[in-house]
């Protein structure tokens, strides 16, 4: 059957919808998993006003960091805000330099880790929010190293979990299926729906007896990893 020439589109619950001939438009995609830019970081611009005491060094084992100063001895309620703010970055070298330098003040922070949490749930939030692929899965890691880090952290983080956990809800069931194939996404632990679940089980281990009850509050298909 040929469709009739006079036919025209338009919006649902609109007068032009109840007209005659009208073929009522679907609703557009809701854009939940869309990825949405950072702005400018904070890291980027001191980076390039070489004001991070570290500099890129190659050997034949790749690129690392070479810090200038020993990272204990850092002012962690400066610096690990501004790496965790760099967690956003996509192009070389920022990306590889907050990351990593992330990784190497959670290693040898121990106790001047905790009392600078707070500082560091806006920038988790904002990596998150990018929900750009990669950037999400080197957050995710992070924060398990943060639970990590140091005795307390998991539990200082259960307050902040409203404004980390609804991304994770979002996000919990998206998984990568490539059939009979070799899923290369969990070799390289790149499989965001895998690595929120991971993190989640850490927060619920480490947050203490309150942090299961607030898990489940904001991604209330959670089942607790303590049962027995």
């Amino acid at each position: 059957m040929m469709r009739n020439k006079t036919e025209h589109q338009a919006l649902a619950f609109t007068v032009k919808a109840t007209m005659k001939n009208s073929v009522v438009e679907g609703p557009p995609p809701a854009g939940t998993f869309r990825e949405r830019p950072s702005k400018p970081t904070t890291f980027r611009k001191f980076y390039e006003r070489r004001e991070f005491p570290m500099a890129l060094e190659h050997d034949t084992k790749g690129n690392h960091i070479v810090w200038k100063v020993e990272i204990e001895k850092l002012d962690f309620h400066h610096y690990l805000p501004l790496f965790f703010d760099g967690l956003c970055e996509t192009v070389h070298p920022y990306e590889f330099f907050a990351c990593q330098g992330v990784h190497d003040m959670l290693n040898h922070g121990g106790p001047k880790i905790l009392p600078v949490v707070s500082q560091l749930i806006i920038p988790i939030k904002n990596a998150l929010n990018t929900r750009n692929h990669k950037v999400m899965c080197t957050t995710l890691k992070v924060l398990q190293h943060l639970v990590m880090s140091d005795e307390k952290v998991g539990e200082a983080l259960v307050p902040y979990f409203r404004k980390i956990l609804p991304i994770f809800n979002i996000f919990k069931n998206k998984n990568i299926n490539t059939g009979d194939g070799i899923d290369y996404s969990q070799q390289k632990r790149e499989n965001i729906g895998d690595l929120i679940q991971e993190t989640l089980e850490m927060f619920e281990r480490y947050g203490g007896e309150d942090s299961f009850i607030n898990i489940k509050y904001m991604v209330p298909t959670y089942q607790s990893c303590m049962i027995n």
